[in-house]
């Protein structure tokens, strides 16, 4: 066999976004197609948050048991395993005859799934160098957009046209495609295994960091307030609001599109302006959008438009932070940094699609009952983000700042290409 050749740093970017994109739409596909499976194997609406958490309760398992390994093997194979297994756990969700299968399926995805995202993210951060990886950060992320410009709508479509399995196993052959991609083009990502380090950091010491607290913190709290609301969008748009399914295929369409564009720019200019700024600006767009979408909704407002600033304001918000969280750990010590960023950002999203489920209620004619309620809690989590997002980049610049002694351990270090020393 070949060895795999040796790819620009564009071409890592594509490749590994490719390989998000997967890995997104396999998870965000799901609560888009909530309802139809729940039709299909009798699921009551309001627990279709418990799907959501299934995948995020097992991502974050995986990601707490990754932070013990994922650094000591060579980045590009372990991505491989990763995708593998996915594969074959979104294929049986297609296979899922009731909610117990269901659950079961979507937890041996997250298993998959939480070590997938953060090797990729820690991929890009070996390769980018810290003054275009704000850029760098935002065209991965984009394939959340792609996902929901192409994936999501055409999931919605393929399982109204045929039946609701179908996507998962198109999903699932495609993984499977840029996991041999990812095999075969990806050169070797041992870096981090020949970079010598005068201190091996703890799972003691990076608990104990203050930098790290504060970038984990953030991290809850982000994906809290968005999964308290994320699962309950198309079921809300549906039965709350009364638009036809088919108006959920051209919103996604719509607001996957806006994302796109939004998250490049929003990744060059976290790079000029810093994630604070940025992120205070995403943030208090997502908090508006939620009054306006779900609390006082005005009259002759299309779908597409709210689904459009939807996507702008949470695109936003995940490039600042991202960028931001990329920053704190030294690169020998990236895949376990990430692997516990992974685990709490999945407890984050299943902590808020559990409390939305219990806070909600399904009403006679399918209608979600309690919705303002989960969005005052969305909003009161959301006002405490400017103010992490401004404490972890103050720090980190103090810390950049700051003379470094030729004999200092390095530890949590800098987040660039390279320890100082």
């Amino acid at each position: 066999m070949s060895s795999p050749r040796v790819v620009s740093e564009r071409g890592v970017v594509f490749l590994i976004g490719a390989v998000q994109f997967v890995n997104i739409l396999e998870f965000v596909m799901v609560m888009p197609l909530g309802p139809d499976f729940a039709a299909g194997l009798g699921i009551p609406t309001n627990l279709i948050g418990w799907i959501g958490a299934a995948y995020t309760t097992a991502a974050c398992a995986a990601g707490v048991a990754g932070s013990y390994f994922l650094d000591r093997f060579d980045r590009r194979k372990a991505l491989a395993v990763a995708m593998l297994g996915l594969v074959a756990s979104t294929a049986a969700g297609g296979l899922a005859t009731g909610l117990t299968s269901l659950l079961v399926a979507r937890a041996l995805a997250g298993l998959f799934g939480g070590p997938a995202t953060s090797l990729a993210m820690s991929i890009i951060a070996d390769v980018i160098p810290p003054e275009r990886r704000g850029r760098a950060m935002g065209a991965v992320m984009g394939a959340f957009s792609v996902a929901s410009v192409f994936g999501v709508p055409l999931a919605l479509r393929v399982a109204r046209l045929g039946d609701w399995r179908l996507p998962f196993f198109l999903v699932a052959g495609l993984g499977l495609l840029l996991a041999a991609a990812a095999i075969f083009f990806l050169p070797p990502l041992r870096g981090h295994l020949e970079r010598k380090q005068a201190h091996t950091v703890s799972v003691r010491e990076l608990f104990t960091n203050t930098n790290v607290l504060l970038s984990y913190s953030m991290t809850m709290l982000l994906n809290v307030a968005g999964f308290v609301i994320i699962p309950h969008i198309s079921g809300y748009v549906q039965y709350n609001l009364g638009y036809p399914r088919e108006d959920l295929e051209s919103s996604y369409l719509v607001g996957g599109l806006v994302s796109f564009v939004s998250l490049r720019v929003a990744g060059k200019a976290v790079d000029k302006l810093g994630s604070f700024r940025v992120g205070t600006v995403g943030v208090g767009l997502f908090m508006a959008v939620l009054y306006i979408f779900f609390v006082q909704l005005p009259a002759g407002v299309p779908l597409i438009v709210l689904f459009a600033l939807f996507f702008l304001s949470n695109g936003v918000r995940n490039v600042a932070y991202s960028t931001l969280t990329s920053k704190v750990p030294a690169p020998a010590i990236r895949a376990r940094f990430m692997s516990f960023q992974s685990a709490i950002q999945h407890l984050g999203a299943s902590v808020g699609a559990v409390l939305s489920s219990l806070m909600l209620t399904t009403l006679p004619g399918g209608q979600l009952g309690g919705m303002t309620q989960v969005v005052a809690l969305s909003m009161a989590l959301s006002l405490a983000v400017p103010v992490m997002f401004f404490l972890v980049e103050r720090r980190l610049r103090e810390r950049d700042q700051a003379p470094v002694s030729p004999l200092a351990p390095v530890a949590l270090g800098t987040g660039g290409g390279a320890p100082r020393s």
